[in-house]
C-alpha cells in the first residue's frame, strides 16, 4: 500500500522595518553630525561608501563633491568614500536609459561593494527611483541613504519604499519595494529650484491632504499665496507635513507593498503617468499630477461623491498655486486605456480613489467613461 507523499509546512515570519526621516540643513558641513550619526548606529566600524549624484544637482552645486570628500575626511574614522561620486542623467532619462542602473552595478562591482557598505544618492526622485532600483537589485540590497533635493522627493516619493525604472515606454513598470536605511532632507538643496520644480511638489502636498487630512488641506488654502511665492518658512511646513502623511499611510494603510488593489496614495496618478508620457516629458511629475488631481474631482463631483463647494476649493486652490490644468496632452488622453494601463500595473480589479469630501478619499471599482470625458472637457476649458 502506497503512503500518502504529500507532506506541506507552512513558513510565517515578520520583519519590523524601522527607518529614520531627517530634516537637515547642510548635511556636509563638518560640525552637522546627521550623516555620521547615522553611519556610527549602524556599528562602530569605518563604513565604506560610494556616493551617486544627480547632473542636474552637481550643476546647480558645482562645490558638493569637494564637501563631500571634506566631509568624509573629518569623519574618516566611520566614512570611507570608495571612489569619486557617480554622476548620472537627471530626470526620467536616467529611469529609461539602461546604463545608468548597468553602471552602478558595475561600479558596485569593481569596487566590492558589500551589504555592509553604504550608497548614498542624491538627487531629484527620477535619480533616486532609479539608482534605488540599482542599489535594491545589487546583492539583493544594499543599504541605501536618499538624500532628496527637490521639494517633490522630500515629502513624497523619497521618503517611501518603492523604486523602479521605465519599460517598452511603460512608466515604473520595472522596481521593487525596498525600504532604504535612512532619509536625509536638506533644505540647503530646495534654494537653487526653479520655479516649476518647487510648485511641483505642492501637488503631492494637495494630494494627500485631499484623501487624508482637511486640517492639512485647510492650511495649504489659508497659505495659498505664501505657496505660490514660495515662501520658506510655509514650504517647509508644507514639506514636513505631507511627508509625516505619506509615512502615516504607508505604516497605518495595512498595505506597505501594495498586495492588494487599492493604492490611496496614486489619487490622480492613473491619468498623470500617462499625461507625462504623453507630452514628452515636458509636463513635470508634479504638474501631471495637479492635473489629474483636477480630472479626478471634477468626476467625483460628476458622479455625485463630491459637493460642488469642495471641488471649487480644490480647483481655486490648484489655480492659486499656479498649475496650468489645461495642458494640450489632456486632449491626448485615452481613458480606457490609461485606466486599463494603472489596472494591470498593480493588478486585480480596477480601483480608483476619488472623494467623498475634503479629506475623504473613496476607492470605486467601475468608472463611467462617458463622464470621465466629459470631465476631461472641463479641465481643458
Amino acid at each position: 500500500m502506497m503512503q500518502n507523499r504529500t507532506h506541506r509546512l507552512e513558513q510565517r515570519f515578520e520583519l519590523a522595518i524601522h527607518y529614520p526621516v531627517i530634516f537637515s540643513r547642510e548635511v556636509f558641513s563638518a560640525d552637522n553630525t546627521v550623516l555620521r550619526d547615522l553611519l556610527q548606529a549602524a556599528g562602530d566600524q569605518r563604513h565604506r561608501v560610494l556616493v551617486v549624484i544627480d547632473s542636474g544637482v552637481l550643476d546647480a552645486h558645482p562645490g558638493l563633491p569637494q564637501d563631500i570628500a571634506s566631509y568624509a575626511g573629518q569623519h574618516r574614522d566611520v566614512l570611507e568614500l570608495v571612489d569619486q561620486p557617480f554622476v548620472v542623467r537627471g530626470g526620467e532619462v536616467c529611469k529609461t536609459d539602461p546604463q545608468e542602473v548597468d553602471a552602478i552595478w558595475a561600479l558596485v562591482e569593481r569596487h566590492r561593494i558589500c551589504r555592509h557598505s553604504f550608497v548614498i544618492v542624491i538627487g531629484g526622485g527620477s535619480v533616486l527611483d532609479a539608482a534605488g532600483y540599482a542599489v535594491a537589485t545589487a546583492h539583493r540590497g544594499l543599504r541605501l541613504i536618499r538624500m532628496p533635493t527637490t521639494v517633490l522627493s522630500q515629502n513624497d516619493g523619497g521618503v517611501g519604499v518603492k523604486n523602479g525604472i521605465n519599460y517598452h515606454g511603460r512608466k515604473n513598470f520595472i522596481g521593487t519595494f525596498s525600504p532604504p536605511s535612512a532619509v536625509i532632507n536638506d533644505s540647503k538643496f530646495l534654494g537653487t529650484l526653479d520655479a516649476r520644480d518647487l510648485r511641483s511638489g505642492i501637488a503631492e502636498a494637495i494630494k494627500v491632504a485631499l484623501i487624508r487630512d482637511a486640517a492639512f488641506f485647510a492650511y495649504l488654502e489659508s497659505h495659498g499665496k505664501e505657496l505660490a511665492a514660495f515662501d520658506a518658512d510655509v514650504m517647509r511646513e508644507m514639506i514636513e507635513r505631507c511627508a509625516r502623511l505619506h509615512l502615516e499611510h504607508i505604516r497605518e494603510g495595512g498595505d506597505p507593498y501594495e498586495y492588494g488593489s487599492a493604492r490611496p496614495l496614486d489619487f490622480g496618478h492613473w491619468s498623470a503617468h500617462k499625461l507625462e508620457q504623453l507630452s514628452g516629458n515636458a509636463l513635470r511629475h508634479g504638474e501631471a499630477v495637479a492635473i489629474g488631481i483636477a480630472i479626478d474631482t471634477v468626476y467625483s463631483f460628476y458622479a455625485g461623491l463630491l459637493p460642488a463647494a469642495d471641488m471649487e476649493r480644490v480647483m481655486a486652490l490648484l489655480q492659486q498655486t499656479g498649475f496650468v490644468l489645461s495642458d494640450a496632452a489632456v486632449g491626448l488622453l485615452d481613458v480606457q486605456e490609461s485606466l486599463s494601463d494603472f489596472q494591470e500595473h498593480l493588478g486585480g480589479k480596477l480601483t480608483i480613489t476619488l472623494l467623498s469630501a475634503i479629506g475623504q478619499g473613496i476607492d470605486v471599482h467601475e468608472i463611467n467613461v462617458l463622464l470621465m470625458q466629459r470631465a476631461l472637457q472641463k479641465i481643458m476649458h
